[in-house]
């Protein structure tokens, strides 16, 4: 049931990458940061290594975890980092929230089928991930990791 309704989460999203929206100008992050920056070989450890086994989905993790596909050029990914960061804080001790930059990570973009950014990979424990696309409200993101991640 709430399968249907984390895919019905369409918001605020980018589709192509424009030159113009490109910037060097990295987001300045104090050390308190709570996300976690992920590249393929920390995936492959910490998430699941579907290079060993490519045909089963086996979540390697001791807690939940939802994972940001995002890129530094788009706006609504931009505006969903803080939000992230502050569950990621609020839910420290329950879930890991994992960042991918789909521009550096491009075979795991590539892997998940990653063709609109934001994108949100929900990884509960024992159960398959949902995909969720757009730049979800903190309400919403709250009730799905209650919902998918926590089963409250």
């Amino acid at each position: 049931m709430y399968t249907l309704a984390i895919a019905g989460l369409c918001f605020f999203s980018c589709t192509a990458q424009s030159d113009s929206n490109k910037k060097n100008d990295k987001v300045k992050t104090e050390n308190k940061m709570k996300t976690i920056h992920l590249t393929k070989a920390d995936f492959l450890k910490k998430v699941a290594n579907y290079e060993t086994d490519p045909e089963e989905w086996k979540y390697l993790g001791d807690k939940p975890a939802l994972i940001d596909f995002y890129a530094d050029w788009c706006g609504p990914c931009k505006a969903i980092a803080p939000v992230l960061e502050e569950l990621a804080a609020e839910y420290e001790d329950q879930i890991y929230i994992y960042k991918i930059d789909t521009e550096a990570e491009q075979e795991l973009a590539a892997i998940f089928g990653i063709r609109s950014i934001p994108s949100l990979l929900f990884i509960p424990m024992n159960e398959s991930p949902q995909m969720a696309q757009g730049a979800i409200p903190k309400p919403q993101l709250k009730d799905a990791i209650e919902q998918v991640l926590l089963s409250k």
